[in-house]
């Protein structure tokens, strides 16, 4: 019985080290949308409540607890190396309220990521500030873990979102970009957009080849080896 406490109680231990990151990433990113938006003259974000640090007005039941609790459950279960994405409540935009909405849509869609590499590389340097230790359960250990947890669901979170399918943030910014009658078509094909993006996350290891880069890149900025 003490066996099995202790293992629910690691198992408890380690979701929490990695959903803490992932709720502010998810949260930030989503933010970070609207706060640009409204910046760039759209206040429909602001009028819905969703520029808030409060959690519970970005949360989508299915993105931002099952998919993410699922994915980390299996992987402590299986003893993978976790893979955690999840999204929350797209925050509302009205692109006719921007000056020039082909460039400031395009401002909008590259917000939520950059700030996800944002926080990946302050998680780094919070790590690197760490003194080093060793004792088990110590809070200089739990601290340097979540810190590791936050730069890689950061970076997933970055690089996953750019990928140019709609409805991710990639796909918006190329909808952006593209002439008016290609963009139409985009805008249409977003609705299965999200089968792509399932497809890709479980038949292929794109996103994990796009983020190992990155996630190297930050470490040895900051003088550490992932």
């Amino acid at each position: 019985m003490e066996a099995d406490g202790g293992g629910v109680s690691q198992t408890i231990a380690y979701i929490a080290i990695v959903a803490v990151p992932l709720l502010a990433a998810i949260i930030l990113h989503e933010v970070a949308h609207g706060a640009v938006a409204y910046v760039l003259g759209d206040p429909t974000a602001a009028r819905h409540g969703r520029l808030t640090l409060n959690p519970i007005p970005h949360i989508d039941p299915m993105g931002t607890i099952l998919v993410p609790g699922l994915l980390l459950l299996a992987a402590r279960l299986l003893g993978t190396s976790p893979f955690v994405f999840g999204w929350a409540k797209p925050v509302p935009i009205d692109p006719r309220r921007f000056a020039n909405p082909r460039r400031d849509s395009v401002l909008v869609a590259v917000a939520g990521p950059a700030t996800n590499l944002l926080l990946a590389g302050l998680s780094v340097l919070v790590l690197a500030a760490l003194p080093e230790s060793t004792e088990a359960g110590s809070l200089v250990v739990g601290l340097g873990q979540m810190a590791i947890a936050s730069v890689w669901v950061n970076t997933v979170l970055a690089v996953f979102n750019m990928l140019p399918v709609p409805p991710l943030d990639g796909g918006r910014l190329l909808t952006s970009l593209l002439p008016p009658s290609a963009s139409q078509f985009m805008r249409m094909v977003e609705g299965v957009g999200f089968i792509v993006v399932l497809v890709i996350v479980m038949k292929t290891d794109l996103v994990g080849r796009l983020v190992r880069p990155v996630v190297d890149f930050l470490f040895r900025m900051a003088g550490l080896s992932s």
